[in-house]
């Protein structure tokens, strides 16, 4: 783990909200934050949230949301674990009332991020569905949360077995293409392949539908697979295409086919608004030094939501569009986030100190969770009837809720998403909704080890906060790694 950019003041050095306002004033950054934590009463957070769902309306009890998170603790079969029942149990305790698909899920082998992801299909619905029933069996039973499962393809990132990377993905590209081995066409789908895939979404939504999920989250983020698609200018064929109808087609067809198999489902997105240039470490031999955009040449095609001629600078003009699209498609609820972990974590995940196989951070982190809410509210702004969740909350720590409420009052975004500060603190809404009083000690401080013990082989958790995995033999196994990484 590499120091933090010493410039960079840590957040819980900062004494209060004012003291995070002159912050954010240094940076030139708006971002309101109150200075107290509201009273349940009259607190934003706390209001509740109507939807309207395929069943009928439905009333969400409180703006926080738990965010879909991909597990590395299932079975090489697909299916969950103790330690994944343990997680789903936590977030069912935490107090959120709305579960943004609870975890990422492989529709296919084939498409699985990790060899010990999740995998739904006949063999193991009955299990994932159990998730479920634990979840809302350790949840308020007067307010249960309204619990989805995100369906996915991991694409370009597609690591199934512990055979190394198996990349499937939609177009050829001049950066990415290097770091997961591809060296010819062959890893680019057929648009057979892709008519295959469309299938395998639909039958995962059925066996959702069947083991009781209120909703399933198409995902189109981070640089997975269908997110992939909306950049595909180089595509050929039905579903890529200068085009954004050509590249919005398989998003179409994916979404008609769920609804076809899994009528009572409602369906939802959490999307990558924008993307930014691939970064690696400015000291690429020796993997250290600060993050520093790759060389791209220009116009840069292989991003959504960049302007090719100007890749620095991000366009919300094709996701306004898209959002636009999927509410037009009968999509009502939208989770907006960035980037990719795999090649931009700083812009996809704030964090002061990097993963093992990362890079220090190229800028404050606020700088990365000031954009990230800027997009939301900007989708929100554009297109108010849809239901908005902001993302990349984690990095503001106790002033979370100061933040949030703020935000929610001033009418930026519907909900707050909570990523991987649920690892470590999952009923920090009970918290906020007690006494207002954060526990400094359960807060998560960004250390990415959450990243860096998966990727490195060992289970998903937080190692550093959460005392179940501080005493689990591998935790001795990250920390020797880190020290040889320093």
């Amino acid at each position: 783990m590499m120091e933090p950019q010493e410039h960079y003041p840590r957040l819980a050095s900062l004494a209060d909200a004012h003291s995070l306002r002159a912050r954010l004033d240094v940076l030139g950054i708006l971002l309101p934050a109150d200075d107290a934590v509201l009273p349940v009463a009259v607190s934003p957070l706390a209001q509740t949230l109507p939807l309207m769902t395929n069943r009928g309306p439905r009333t969400v009890g409180n703006r926080f949301v738990i965010q879909p998170m991909e597990g590395w603790d299932g079975t090489a079969d697909g299916l969950p674990s103790e330690l994944t029942s343990r997680r789903w149990r936590r977030f069912g305790a935490s107090g959120a009332a709305w579960m943004w698909g609870g975890e990422a899920v492989a529709v296919c082998a084939a498409g699985r991020a990790n060899p010990s992801q999740l995998l739904l299909s006949e063999a193991t619905a009955g299990a994932i569905g159990q998730l479920r029933r634990d979840l809302l069996a350790n949840a308020d039973p007067a307010a249960p949360p309204l619990l989805g499962l995100q369906l996915t393809h991991s694409g370009r990132w597609s690591r199934p077995t512990s055979a190394g990377p198996q990349p499937r993905v939609a177009f050829r590209h001049p950066l990415l293409d290097q770091r997961v081995g591809i060296d010819t066409d062959t890893a680019v789908l057929s648009d057979a392949e892709v008519e295959t895939l469309i299938g395998q979404f639909a039958r995962a939504a059925y066996l959702a539908q069947e083991e009781g999920f209120e909703f399933v989250d198409v995902k189109h983020c981070h640089g997975y697979l269908l997110h992939e698609f909306l950049a595909a200018r180089t595509r050929g064929g039905r579903y890529g295409g200068e085009t954004l109808e050509s590249r919005t087609r398989l998003l179409c067809e994916v979404v008609a086919a769920v609804r076809a198999a899994a009528p009572r489902l409602d369906v939802a997105v959490r999307l990558s608004a924008f993307d930014c240039v691939p970064h690696q470490a400015r000291d690429v031999a020796s993997g250290g030094g600060v993050g520093v955009p790759m060389h791209a040449a220009t116009p840069y095609w292989w991003a959504f939501g960049l302007d090719p001629r100007q890749p620095q600078r991000i366009d919300l003009s094709e996701p306004i569009a898209v959002v636009r699209l999927l509410h037009q498609l009968g999509v009502r609820w939208l989770n907006v986030t960035g980037g990719s972990p795999y090649y931009v974590p700083h812009v996809q995940r704030p964090a002061l100190f990097p993963p093992s196989d990362g890079y220090a951070p190229p800028e404050d982190p606020l700088v990365g969770v000031a954009r990230l809410l800027a997009a939301a509210r900007a989708i929100k702004a554009a297109v108010p009837e849809m239901v908005v969740v902001s993302s990349g909350w984690t990095y503001l720590q106790e002033f979370i809720p100061h933040v949030a409420q703020a935000c929610l009052r001033d009418g930026w975004f519907d909900a707050v998403g909570l990523g991987r500060l649920a690892l470590s603190y999952p009923d920090l809404p009970r918290a906020v909704f007690g006494d207002g009083e954060l526990d400094r000690r359960r807060l998560c401080r960004t250390f990415s080890d959450c990243t860096t013990a998966p990727r490195n082989g060992m289970v998903s958790g937080c190692y550093p906060l959460d005392s179940f995995y501080r005493q689990r033999p591998e935790r001795l196994r990250l920390e020797a790694l880190k020290r040889a990484k320093r």
